[in-house]
């Protein structure tokens, strides 16, 4: 079967497109602020993400977003309950002295300035102010703290604070004598989103599609005659095949580890907006080679006649016409990716581009017995720890988080995860999960699958299920913990390893054939003789 790449071609591509996979980690976007404990009880209100509704002249504009302050009282949920007012510029505009201008049943709007938020909170409410609006200096989200020394306790109005640029608006439709009115409530988000049982669903199918994938795609045994006529040409397939299979040993995984960790430092001192569009554009040819290969295997695998007609182009030479017009359409496809991948509804070309080629690259990278498991997954479980949570104490930042945000790449962002929208969340956003989250374990599993077949074990017996299930169930602390931690970035692997590893490790000891799973040999005579008893 001739493919719209070569196999050489093929294998380097996937190979490095492997190897980028690790810049990842799953997390949440925009996590909730519940801040710090309080410091005294002036200071005892959470921090709360609020939306700044606001009308000039009547004329709704684009919703603002905000922060609320650890004093005062708590903002209404709902948007029917929000607080709708007039807004006024306090006078002095930093507020922090008594206003000359009338703040009574108003929001006064301030800067931030030198005085404390309590300050201005107290100057606004003493000028008959409903509620105070902070535009901070940066372009930012900052907390709105107090100090134990204030007397946040005679505070009894709500205070937010907004970014720079969300702040210029308001100012320039005031400034040009235009009625403002604004309308601050903060929305509850909900404890689970659907999109997390989504994307667990995503990843766990993934694992599950690449590991039955050969199973799936087998040809047909009533296609005799065609098994009949080209003998040669299913031989020929079968070495290709067997030449595309890249078998990873113990060294090349320690070797890929550290490689992996001096690109990730390289990522966070060197991030910029042509090197993520140099990502953007390799994810993009490797998900074009991984979606062709899906497809033409599933077609020849139904239909094998369709591959039969053939036509010659420049530097592909003999070529499938099907093969040939899949990969256009393939190539199509990563385009509009491209062009529209900022769009509400670009996740679903990415996460459609990424699936096809997770499935492809664990076609091709093999892990050999459990000791090279063993190796690749306690070296990867090292890294993950180490570059979330370790790596603050050396860079002050989690180089892992920082690098996976895209922090300094121009508003671009990595596209080496699956991502779905939150769907019950008000405040939008995404929950991630890195393809090395699906990679490095579904290599695990596709190992227990291939030693299940060749050892003639059932389902109940062999390993298959009880490594999915893991992998499954680590899936589930991952979200728990990014739960419980309030959206930190989580090293995923520090939960998959010892649940699918480990899981394979203690029931290969307790069936006694952990000396097997650790030494097997896949090209074995005596493997490949089990293998057809």
């Amino acid at each position: 079967m001739a493919l719209f790449f070569s196999s050489p071609t093929r294998s380097l591509l996937l190979f490095f497109c492997f190897f980028l996979f690790v810049i990842r980690l799953s997390y949440a976007d925009d996590a909730s602020h519940d801040g710090d404990s309080p410091k005294s009880p002036g200071c005892a209100l959470p921090f709360k993400l609020v939306k700044v509704e606001n009308w000039v002249n009547g004329v709704k504009g684009e919703t603002l977003s905000g922060m609320s302050a650890r004093f005062g009282v708590l903002l209404p949920s709902e948007a029917e309950k929000g607080l709708r007012l007039s807004a006024v510029f306090s006078n002095p505009l930093n507020c922090c002295s008594s206003s000359s201008s009338k703040l009574t049943s108003s929001i006064a709007m301030s800067i931030r300035g030198d005085c404390s938020f309590t300050e201005k909170a107290e100057v606004a409410q003493s000028g008959g102010a409903k509620a105070l609006l902070v535009i901070n200096n940066e372009d930012d989200l900052a907390e709105m703290t107090c100090e134990e020394t204030s007397s946040a306790l005679n505070i009894s109005i709500p205070a937010v604070i907004i970014p720079k640029s969300g702040g210029d608006y308001l100012n320039k439709s005031m400034a040009n004598g235009q009625k403002v009115e604004l309308k601050l409530y903060a929305p509850t988000r909900p404890i689970v989103d659907y999109s997390v049982i989504c994307l667990w669903m995503m990843a766990v199918g993934t694992v599950i599609c690449a590991t039955l994938w050969a199973e799936f795609t087998a040809p047909e045994e009533s296609d005799e005659r065609y098994n009949e006529l080209s003998p040669k040409e299913n031989s020929n397939a079968a070495g290709d095949a067997e030449q595309e299979i890249i078998n990873i040993n113990a060294r090349s995984a320690v070797v890929f580890v550290l490689t992996a960790s001096t690109f990730l430092v390289l990522l966070y001192f060197f991030m910029s907006t042509w090197f993520v569009w140099v990502l953007i554009i390799l994810f993009c040819l490797g998900g074009v080679q991984g979606m062709h290969n899906c497809i033409v295997t599933l077609l020849s695998s139904r239909c094998r006649k369709c591959m039969e007609k053939k036509m010659n182009l420049p530097l592909l030479g003999e070529t499938s016409i099907v093969s040939f017009v899949v990969g256009c359409c393939c190539l199509i496809l990563a385009v509009f990716w491209i062009v529209y991948r900022r769009t509400s509804y670009s996740w679903i070309g990415q996460d459609f581009l990424g699936i096809c080629l997770m499935i492809t690259v664990l076609q091709v990278a093999r892990l050999p017995n459990i000791k090279v498991a063993a190796v690749l997954l306690c070296c990867a479980f090292v890294y993950d720890i180490f570059w979330v949570f370790l790596s603050p104490i050396i860079f002050h930042q989690s180089v892992m988080i920082v690098v996976a945000r895209g922090d300094n790449s121009g508003g671009e962002s990595i596209p080496m995860l699956l991502r779905i929208p939150r769907f019950t969340d008000p405040w939008g956003g995404y929950d991630m999960i890195g393809f090395g989250d699906i990679l490095f374990p579904g290599l695990l599993v596709s190992f227990s699958r291939r030693y299940d077949n060749a050892t003639k074990k059932t389902l109940s017996t062999g390993y298959f299920l009880w490594l999915i299930s893991g992998y499954g169930f680590g899936l589930f602390l991952t979200y728990l913990g990014l739960y419980i931690m309030n959206g930190h970035g989580q090293p995923a692997l520090l939960y998959l390893v010892p649940c699918t590893l480990g899981i394979c490790v203690i029931l290969g000891m307790l069936r006694g054939e952990i000396k097997d799973l650790w030494s097997y040999d896949p090209d074995a005579p005596s493997s490949k003789d089990s293998g057809e008893a």
